[in-house]
């Protein structure tokens, strides 16, 4: 007779078997390195008590180069489901102490399977990467498995939001997946993304590198813009994880969710101390930001990549917005190739998850050069154009001071789709700044004048009085309104709500096709 308990007590045994996952020699080895298991960093992702997994297990079927004489517990992943702030996730965590967290056939199955049922339930995607790549014992079966991952990806973007956490080493095929996805977060020291590794390069070129210099959390976030966000611990890059899903909605077809605001009073006089009256002079756009947007709720992206741009999410009376600023104290806030890359994804991302758009303009045009130009600006600058054209989001834009040339156009103005234009009464909206333009139209009055440096000036004041200014641009209905800076976030405030049941359709087509 069958007894029903040793097959309960049976299957808690597996259970636990599955869960010590490489081993205690192997958890102690990850823990050395400065990182937690899988499980552990479920434990600090998701509210507690919530993860409920899927498929525990699903071992590989694999008898080449010995591994049938290997175990290899839930395949080297960790999937299931949970919650974050009451709101249900899907996710997966790779298990290094397993096969050294290498994707194979099963392991791969897993990971799409819980993809699948994320896009089905319109629920966030995260993704635990801590792999050794592909696992070559399976050889063309383990490429086959990324491959399925890669597809979800791409299908599922733009429908549920997905985020990849380098947690690890994440090589090869691998690093294909996380770049797909919409944010990427990595640790510093203990994580690093490559498509060959320090050994493979040296072999080929010769150069010596060491996988941190090449790959790691610092490199993508301030030179190769791979990653979005890094933090020195695993626990705060998981909290990090768990700040942003605050930002986002669980799929397109809803909107982002709102909080209460404690805000009570929304004029704000020290907005007319943070930018110079005088046009040259530089200031920090995040000091707008914080006197605009609810009380620390800015949430910067991408911090040390192309930093003459400023993006990230925020709340202006509990409501998520999407912020796009130029940063004058870089570059003068003009446009080069990194950021317009960063500004187009940064839209598109808004735009894909319904979250409102507001651009802080202060441009002095796209960055000249040799360097720019033959890198493809005319393509990188394309993509904003092309980004806020096409979102159909809530788009409002603040000119602050300086909107000269075509990088006007593409920040966001009425012509490309913006719904309100602001400009703050010292703002100068031309082709190009006063000196620029004065040197051209009056060159010869200027060559011909008896003193003429003063006639220069002369004919500069005349051409910032009569054409940079904000008024012209009103006049034809370019600008909607020149606010008091006092009143920047009542006036947002104000747009918002009038702008909150907006639907906006395109012409249908399969998708468009931006300049990449």
């Amino acid at each position: 007779m069958i007894d029903i308990y040793e097959k309960i007590n049976e299957l808690y045994d597996k259970r636990r078997e599955v869960e010590l996952g490489g081993g205690d020699e192997r958890i102690d080895k990850q823990h050395e390195k400065g990182k937690l298991t899988a499980r552990e960093r479920i434990e600090l992702l998701v509210d507690k008590g919530s993860f409920v997994e899927l498929n525990p297990f699903i071992e590989h079927r694999t008898n080449d180069f010995g591994l049938d004489e290997q175990k290899g517990p839930g395949d080297g992943v960790v999937t299931g489901y949970g919650k974050v702030n009451g709101r249900p996730i899907y996710l997966f965590s790779q298990d290094f102490t397993v096969f050294g967290g290498a994707l194979g056939e099963m392991h791969a199955k897993k990971i799409a399977n819980v993809m699948d049922l994320a896009a089905k339930n319109g629920a966030p995607f995260v993704g635990l990467n801590d792999s050794g790549g592909a696992r070559i014992q399976e050889g063309v079966v383990s490429l086959d498995g990324y491959g399925h991952i890669f597809y979800r990806n791409a299908i599922y973007s733009g429908v549920i939001p997905q985020i990849s956490v380098i947690m690890g080493p994440c090589a090869g095929g691998a690093v294909y997946s996380p770049a797909i996805t919409d944010f990427v977060f990595m640790v510093e020291k203990t994580s690093q993304m490559f498509i060959t590794g320090p050994k493979v390069i040296e072999t080929v070129t010769g150069e010596k590198i060491s996988a941190e210099d090449l790959g790691g959390a610092d490199v993508h976030n301030s030179i190769s813009g791979n990653a979005h966000f890094r933090a020195s611990t695993e626990a705060e890059v998981l909290q990090e994880v768990r700040k942003l899903l605050g930002y986002l909605p669980q799929n397109n077809e809803e909107k982002p969710p709102r909080l209460n605001s404690e805000e009570e009073n929304d004029y704000r006089p020290d907005l007319t101390d943070v930018i110079p009256f005088d046009a040259v002079r530089p200031y920090d756009v995040r000091k707008v930001i914080e006197q605009v947007v609810d009380g620390d709720s800015f949430m910067e992206i991408q911090k040390d990549f192309a930093k003459n741009i400023v993006v990230g999410f925020a709340r202006i009376k509990g409501e998520p917005v999407g912020l796009v600023c130029n940063q004058p104290k870089v570059m003068a806030g003009g446009l080069d190739i990194d950021s317009s890359d960063k500004a187009s994804r940064f839209i598109r991302t808004c735009d894909a998850f319904n979250i409102p758009i507001i651009t802080f303009e202060d441009v002095t045009g796209f960055f000249p050069g040799v360097k720019q130009e033959h890198g493809g600006i005319i393509r990188h600058g394309a993509k904003i154009l092309f980004a806020y054209s096409e979102a159909t989001v809530p788009k409002l834009t603040v000119i602050l001071r300086k909107a000269y040339g075509g990088a006007y156009v593409a920040l966001n103005s009425k012509s490309i789709g913006a719904d309100l234009v602001f400009a703050w009464p010292n703002a100068e909206i031309a082709v190009m700044g006063p000196q620029g333009a004065a040197n051209i139209i009056f060159s010869k009055e200027i060559q011909n004048s008896e003193n003429p440096e003063q006639t220069r000036q002369q004919k500069i004041e005349e051409y910032r009085e009569k054409f940079a200014n904000p008024y012209v641009a009103a006049s034809r209905g370019m600008v909607d309104d020149v606010i008091d800076p006092r009143e920047t976030r009542i006036k947002i405030i104000q747009a918002l709500e009038m702008l909150r049941n907006k639907k906006e359709s395109r012409p249908y087509k399969k998708h468009g096709n931006i300049p990449l």
